[in-house]
């Protein structure tokens, strides 16, 4: 299954992976003018799609790009995935941009790809985490009314830096600090954690993140693991003395951290019941040699 890939576009369906989808001056490609969702694969089908949807619409709305109409984009989710193998986790992508300039519509398509193991992996191994300095104060970007925060934008420059940064510095993934000292988000997984008996995340609204669909699921139902929820603010400190931190995406699921800027963090007894309640499989440990 490696190396699998099927793409679908609006009003063409399934095409070859290899056959071109974007004209070279779609607005998408040259100004990461759109807006976009992944969703996790399982059984075959999509999780969590109409949430993904809404969100999706928000976005969009957000930097007033039309988009299809909700059944066709639930129809072209289901071309794609009606393939794919049950017994296969997928990422599936659903992409929206401007269109090309010389057109002005709207360009929409899919991808589907299989989970990478290190994905998977995280799941049980989890992450080493730095923290980064963003240059804005916890609640700034909030009160922009022209700027369209806490979207999933295909203009992907600021997370690919702190990727790459995090890659050069031989950490997993980075954790986005505002300069009045608040954990945010990271670039590709939203911050939850667990402060006593109550699972926490930071408050999207308030502070401008992306409103994460796994994260709210997961406080959603947080009862059924005897836990309370709560949107609160918290610091890298404070992080370090709760009783569990977990990345959450839609694709990876949660994701222990395991140390945050090189200090070790407590293993939580929560993190497989956490994996239980999402529906995703627990990675076995690795083979002893």
């Amino acid at each position: 299954m490696s190396g699998r890939r099927i793409i679908a576009v609006a009003g063409r369906g399934v095409v070859p992976a290899g056959e071109p989808v974007l004209l070279g001056d779609d607005r998408g490609a040259l100004h990461g003018d759109g807006v976009f969702e992944t969703m996790h694969v399982r059984g075959g089908r999509p999780w969590l799609v109409d949430e993904h949807l809404t969100r999706l619409a928000g976005a969009a709305a957000a930097v007033d790009l039309a988009l299809p109409g909700r059944a066709d984009l639930v129809e072209l989710i289901g071309l794609t995935c009606a393939d794919w193998p049950a017994g296969v986790e997928g990422a599936l992508r659903l992409v929206c941009t401007r269109g090309p300039e010389s057109s002005g519509q709207t360009t929409v398509w899919t991808t589907l790809t299989e989970v990478p193991a290190g994905a998977r992996a995280a799941r049980r191994a989890g992450l080493a985490v730095a923290t980064l300095p963003l240059p804005v104060t916890a609640t700034g970007r909030a009160g922009l009314d022209w700027l369209p925060a806490g979207i999933k934008s295909t203009s992907y420059a600021l997370s690919n830096a702190a990727r790459r940064w995090a890659a050069a510095h031989g950490v997993d993934d980075v954790l986005w600090v505002s300069t009045d000292g608040y954990a945010l988000e990271g670039p590709t997984a939203n911050l939850v954690w667990l402060d006593g008996s109550t699972l926490c995340t930071v408050p999207a609204a308030a502070t401008g993140i992306l409103p994460g669909v796994t994260a709210g699921w997961l406080l959603a139902h947080a009862g059924r693991l005897g836990l309370a929820a709560a949107e609160r603010m918290v610091t890298p400190e404070q992080l370090r003395t709760s009783a569990g931190v977990w990345f959450t995406s839609s694709v990876r699921g949660p994701a222990p951290v395991r140390s945050l800027d090189g200090r070790a963090l407590p293993d939580s007894r929560y993190t497989a019941d956490l994996l239980d309640l999402l529906g995703f499989p627990i990675p076995p440990p690795p083979r002893s040699r």
